[in-house]
């Protein structure tokens, strides 16, 4: 069998969907990682920003790897969905989801929406595009270097963006709640027992949300300045 046609099939598509799921779990963990830096001051997240920077292709290099992984995961996660709604075109008159959450049924849905919020993201703290308060107006620090804190500060501040951040980091980790768990089955990691692979995903998602809020809140609330 040629690896499109494996890619194609049932255990392919959800092979591949989980695959590129730890590469972007992974993305996000250190992205969180990075982004605690405010807490320790300026220079600390400045000089891990200038530090991205510096790898310049390899960056590009980096974020085209990510998209394409992103689209790889979504390409799966759409693959897989039709084939069970194929697989069963009528509803059952009495439908009962068993051990099924809510963060299970919704997957699709928060996946289109982070995707949607990815595209602000980038827009907003990358290219910098969106600029509803003039946030990036005086980040400019020596030479053609960036102010990132000074960025992340004045953004937060605005409480428009810190609901938008938020609601969008809960979106996410419900996804993660359901979708690590998931991958961890797919990937065949039978050596861990099945209760400790179904709290995989709340406990990671409980994690991430934490770090990824604490960033903007504090901000928000004035406890970083």
């Amino acid at each position: 069998m040629s690896l499109g046609t494996h890619l194609k099939s049932s255990i392919g598509e959800k092979t591949l969907m989980a695959v590129t799921g730890v590469f972007l779990l992974l993305f996000v963990i250190g992205h969180m990682l990075g982004n605690l830096q405010a807490f320790v001051g300026p220079e600390y997240l400045n000089a891990y920003a200038a530090k991205l920077q510096s790898l310049g292709p390899l960056l590009w290099a980096i974020r085209l790897f990510l998209l394409g992984t992103m689209l790889a995961h979504i390409w799966a996660a759409a693959r897989v969905v039709r084939r069970s709604v194929t697989a069963r075109p009528v509803k059952y008159a009495m439908q009962k989801d068993i051990a099924t959450n809510f963060a299970a049924k919704t997957m699709l849905i928060s996946g289109c929406l982070i995707l949607v919020f990815v595209v602000y993201h980038v827009l907003h703290f990358t290219s910098g595009n969106i600029d509803p308060i003039g946030a990036f107006a005086d980040t400019h620090i020596a030479g053609e270097k960036i102010d990132i804190y000074g960025m992340v500060i004045t953004s937060f501040q605005h409480w428009p963006t810190t609901i938008i951040y938020s609601l969008a980091m809960i979106l996410l980790c419900m996804h993660i709640s359901h979708g690590a768990s998931s991958l961890v089955q797919t990937l065949g990691l039978r050596g861990c027992p099945e209760k400790c692979r179904d709290r995989i995903g709340p406990v990671l998602a409980v994690f991430l949300l934490v770090g990824n809020l604490s960033v903007p809140l504090s901000i928000y609330f004035g406890f970083i300045s």
